[in-house]
């Protein structure tokens, strides 16, 4: 297949996406880590409620730790989530000396800036790549559940593959000046037509690509 081919028929289907860039990297952070295992109505909701509950990133920080979870309990596994955005202040707050900004990963190359961000716990690949790519405009491919579903399906990665190495295939597989796009586009397909369960595949991207048994 040519990644490129379908990208051309993904924007025939769905239409080009528009780019909207994040205007504070550390919200992008944290909202993508709320993101995780949730549905977008979820997200909304508590992130919402998240950055109205706290004036600033050093309050959001200092809060205790089970007031914050509870912030946040719009969202599946809220301890754990409050936990990450704790430690990813703390961790942005000391390398910067002070400062809650992610400002100083735009002067770093694209594979130092993700080591930073996953070599915190609880941030791995497919968050650390929206922060870079939506905030950034760094050339990253995230990987979330319904791109997994249709790289599958399209026979871009195999069956067996895991969420690291689909991570690691697919950034190596899509050209840089596409990653964004691509990204949008298939999850836009896959919320579309090609669910988890009961897909429309009466379209001409699916017809041309996927090779799934409901196809």
């Amino acid at each position: 297949m040519d990644i490129r081919d379908l990208h051309r028929d993904l924007i025939e289907l769905h239409g080009r996406p528009n780019k909207t860039y994040s205007e504070d990297g550390v919200r992008q952070l944290l909202t993508t880590i709320l993101s995780q295992n949730v549905a977008d109505v979820q997200t909304a909701r508590a992130s919402k409620d998240l950055f109205a509950a706290y004036p600033d990133y050093q309050a959001m920080e200092a809060a205790d730790h089970g007031e914050l979870a509870d912030v946040i309990s719009e969202v599946g596994l809220m301890n754990q989530k409050a936990e990450r955005i704790q430690r990813s202040l703390q961790a942005i707050r000391e390398e910067t000396g002070g400062e809650y900004t992610l400002a100083f990963l735009d002067g770093m190359d694209t594979d130092a800036a993700q080591a930073w961000l996953t070599d915190i716990k609880g941030v791995g690949s497919k968050t650390a790549s929206v922060v870079l790519n939506f905030h950034f405009e760094k050339p990253t491919f995230a990987v979330d559940t319904h791109i997994e579903r249709l790289a599958t399906r399209f026979g871009l990665i195999e069956a067996s593959t895991t969420a690291d190495q689909a991570h690691d295939v697919l950034n190596e597989l899509i050209p840089d000046d596409i990653k964004y796009s691509l990204h949008v586009l298939l999850i836009s397909h896959g919320k579309e037509y090609c669910s988890a369960q009961n897909p429309d595949c009466d379209n001409l991207v699916c017809e041309t690509y996927c090779d799934c048994e409901h196809c």
